[in-house]
């Protein structure tokens, strides 16, 4: 990296080029509206990260009454 000051304009024009998920401040909204996107899609993220942390626990809490129950058949003790 011989000229810094070049790799920072090149830096600046390619994220110029990129496509953000929020308005630009001059298309005329303001506030919170302008991260629609954004937002629709953080909520989007986080409600499938719970079902799936839900399924996982689900699917690991019968996986663990499965084993011990196989233990027990195995070994012909009770708890």
């Amino acid at each position: 990296m011989a000229n810094p000051g070049k790799y920072i304009t090149e830096v600046k024009g390619e994220l110029h080029k990129a496509t953000w998920p929020w308005e630009p401040k001059g298309r005329g909204v303001k506030g919170f509206k302008r991260f629609k996107k954004l937002t629709d899609s953080t909520v989007v993220i986080l409600i499938a990260t719970v079902l799936l942390g839900g399924f996982v626990a689900l699917f690991d809490l019968l996986m663990k009454g499965g084993v011990f129950y196989l233990i027990q058949i195995t070994s012909g003790t009770s708890a």
